[in-house]
């Protein structure tokens, strides 16, 4: 037996609940309640009184200086970086087409 299928009097089908009220002149859905309340919107909300914010005291400390930096060492350093980038990318580009010439000589002989 299926569960809500009506043959239990008093029991509505699984998605009764969920149906909207009845329409003028929808017979296939009951009424709905006529003295139900409607809603009205959330109530009107008034603005703080002005200073209601506690006065501001405290001063922050100023800020540190920043240690100087040697621009000449900074644009060395990224020079190689880039460099070593480099070669690693060669090498790795190396290797892949050495493993693609192996494959494909293997597939064709």
């Amino acid at each position: 037996m299926r569960r809500g299928s009506g043959s239990v009097p008093g029991v509505q089908p699984d998605d009764a609940y969920w149906r909207r009220p009845a329409e003028e002149g929808d017979p296939q859905r009951p009424a709905a309640d006529a003295d139900r309340p409607t809603y009205t919107g959330p109530p009107p909300s008034n603005p703080p009184p002005t200073g209601w914010r506690p006065e501001h005291i405290t001063q922050p400390p100023p800020p540190r200086s920043l240690p100087p930096q040697d621009h000449d060492r900074i644009d060395t350093a990224e020079a190689r970086a880039k460099g070593l980038t480099l070669g690693v990318a060669i090498l790795a580009g190396a290797v892949l087409i050495v493993l693609v010439c192996v494959l494909c000589a293997r597939f064709l002989f």
